[in-house]
């Protein structure tokens, strides 16, 4: 498995190739990519996260009494991954979780802390105030799309990435007919997001913007033709780049290519520089797709629905392997999950945006775990303890006399 560049390469002699690829299973590919320890932490503090949101979208579902009974999520474990049990999960989190017992439903229920209810509170809030920011990502990524279309599915399960509302169709899409379209798709029960009446030769890929901003450095030596087709690149710590990748790598950074938002007429594979102008052309597109999203992340299976869309047949993981100096590809959590390296600095975004900020203090909370619970306060923080251990036990004997 590989995109059709990798396939092409590894007919080659070896130094024809732009990222070396010592292995052929797709497996192995992946296996064998360097590793970087900054965005591994990172992940790791992510994938507690996404089972903690899960629980947390689950209490939210009810706006008039946000909340939910073990019983339920006890039943949800195994489909949310709670590999230790729904009570295990929630009290690993106290700071985000309270746990409490309702003597006249006879029922025990967790509801979010106040803490974690005024930071969902300040997202939602920061997603609101950043709509004319949604309605861009929305429209230019409709633009990337061959036919100006997308699947309305394909866009919910990017719905965090994009940062849009949980009412998006009626804020965003109804809000702004002159811009978007439901049509029927051509599967049953089906819906496609279609694009009415805007061109894509106005935006700006943000790549150009980098391009922009380094040939004006101040004392910038770099000539023009040498970034005008050019991306970013930084590659993990102790990666070794041998002089043929270098030069590889440089070749590739000068090979002009079709832009994001541009039309391209024709696919022309034949020779080594049309494969390549293609999987370049790839590359700037799932490249600005990152830039559009909140966190600049996304799981690539979430992408990978999109492919056809933006008539990508490549294999969307191994184009993220192919490019380790743009992109970095984490296996953390059983989900394949891809970063834009250049968009990082020591695990946080360089440029953080106000949903991210409020998302951030989330995740302080998941690394908080149990810490910080016993302090000066600590006659309150044992009471509220004490009581969790009553409503806890209250609801295993019910469960035991229902059993």
């Amino acid at each position: 498995m590989g995109t059709q560049f990798t396939r092409w390469m590894m007919k080659q002699p070896r130094q024809h190739f732009l990222a070396v690829r010592y292995k052929t299973t797709s497996s192995e590919y992946v296996a064998s990519r360097a590793r970087d320890a900054t965005f591994e932490k990172l992940m790791d503090k992510y994938k507690n996260l996404l089972k903690v949101i899960a629980v947390q979208d689950l209490i939210l579902a009810n706006p008039h009494d946000p909340a939910v009974s073990l019983d339920f999520l006890s039943k949800l474990s195994q489909k949310l991954h709670l590999n230790r049990g729904a009570v295990a999960f929630l009290r690993k989190y106290p700071h985000i979780f309270h746990i409490y017992h309702v003597p006249m439903k006879s029922q025990t229920f967790c509801r979010l802390t106040d803490r974690a209810a005024q930071i969902s509170k300040d997202e939602a809030e920061a997603i609101n105030a950043s709509l004319p920011l949604v309605v861009d990502r929305l429209v230019r990524l409709l633009s990337m799309s061959t036919s100006k279309m997308l699947p309305l599915r394909a866009i919910f399960k990017v719905g965090r990435e994009l940062g849009l509302p949980d009412d998006f169709e009626d804020s965003v899409i109804y809000k702004n007919p002159h811009l978007f379209q439901f049509c029927d798709a051509h599967e049953p029960n089906t819906h496609d997001l279609k694009l009415v009446n805007v061109t894509s030769d106005k935006f700006t890929a943000a790549v150009e913007n980098w391009r922009v901003e380094e040939y004006c450095k101040e004392g910038c030596s770099v000539d023009r033709a040498e970034i005008q087709f050019s991306f970013k690149h930084g590659y993990p710590p102790g990666m070794k780049l041998r002089k043929n990748f270098r030069a590889k790598v440089k070749e590739w950074q000068r090979l002009p290519y079709v832009g994001p938002y541009d039309e391209m007429a024709e696919k022309k594979r034949s020779s080594k520089a049309g494969m390549m102008a293609v999987e370049k052309r790839a590359v700037s597109i799932v490249h600005e797709f990152l830039n559009l999203t909140v966190e600049k992340m996304v799981e690539v299976e979430k992408i990978s629905h999109f492919r056809k869309c933006f008539g990508l047949d490549l294999n969307i993981r191994d184009l993220f392997l192919d490019h380790p100096g743009m992109f970095y590809l984490s296996t953390k959590g059983k989900r394949h999950t891809v970063f834009l390296r250049e968009a990082y600095e020591r695990g946080c975004l360089i440029h953080p945006n106000p949903v991210y900020k409020a998302r951030r203090k989330l995740v302080d909370l998941v690394v908080l775990g149990r810490h910080g619970l016993f302090n000066d306060d600590s006659k309150p923080r044992n009471h509220a303890r004490n009581m969790e251990a009553e409503s806890l036990e209250q609801h295993n004997e019910e469960t035991c006399s229902s059993d």
